[in-house]
């Protein structure tokens, strides 16, 4: 049985105008497929917006502190700080679980399931935002989950040496995965040659670079290939 979401609103430091909203974000779908000719509403839609509000926070939060680090390190570390476990982990920190509305099917365990909390709190946003309509507000409660998990995240803050580089660090992580770059076209006289290179991950094309050398068109291909290597969230 849920708890009742005025000890959420004095956990979160935050009272809803309108108390659906809160509702509607800790009610989740199989909660919804129980109720006889009711009208409840699942928590999809806000999980829907509170991701955009989320990415939009912890871009400008990014972008602005880190004003040296390169687009291909901040995808990698706002990667990190919004992925499943991370927003697991925001959601247990305020005990979001506690307070979901779920069906007889989730009850055993759905309150600590990773994929559910993160979703759980991603709505628990989207309603924050509809009811205040500040991102500034949003941001006050969600950047102190952020910057923790940042402080975790302490190799992606350091000078990077080259796209390369960290490109090559994530790829070794994943096992069976082979890197290599592929020269595909060559143009213009020897001393004014402008070289494509493409990314291959195993047999896939991830990204292609164009520069005055081999190295530089290495480098723009691996910068390319981070954005799609390293998606916004898992």
């Amino acid at each position: 049985m849920a708890r009742d979401i005025k000890e959420l609103e004095a956990r979160i430091g935050y009272t809803f105008g309108d108390g659906a909203l809160l509702l509607r974000a800790l009610t989740h779908t199989s909660y919804v497929n129980e109720q006889k000719g009711g009208r409840i509403a699942s928590n999809e839609r806000l999980e829907f917006l509170g991701d955009s509000v989320l990415s939009l926070v912890v871009c400008r939060y990014l972008f602005e502190a880190y004003p040296t680090l390169p687009e291909g390190r901040l995808t990698v570390l706002r990667k990190n700080v919004v992925c499943q476990k991370a927003l697991a982990d925001y959601a247990t920190k305020i005990g979001l679980g506690a307070y979901l509305l779920l069906g007889r099917g989730e009850e055993r365990d759905g309150r600590e399931k990773p994929k559910l909390l993160e979703d759980a709190f991603e709505a628990l946003l989207g309603a924050m935002y509809l009811d205040c309509g500040s991102l500034e507000r949003i941001s006050a409660f969600v950047l102190p989950f952020v910057k923790g998990e940042l402080a975790k995240n302490e190799r992606e803050l350091q000078p990077l040496e080259d796209y390369k580089t960290l490109l090559q660090q994530y790829v070794q992580q994943m096992p069976g995965e082979e890197l290599r770059y592929e020269t595909i076209l060559e143009q213009g006289p020897d001393n004014a040659k402008t070289f494509t290179v493409r990314v291959l991950i195993n047999s896939n094309d991830f990204g292609t670079g164009v520069g005055s050398s081999k190295k530089e068109a290495e480098q723009r291909a691996a910068a390319e290939a981070l954005k799609r290597y390293l998606p916004a969230k898992d």
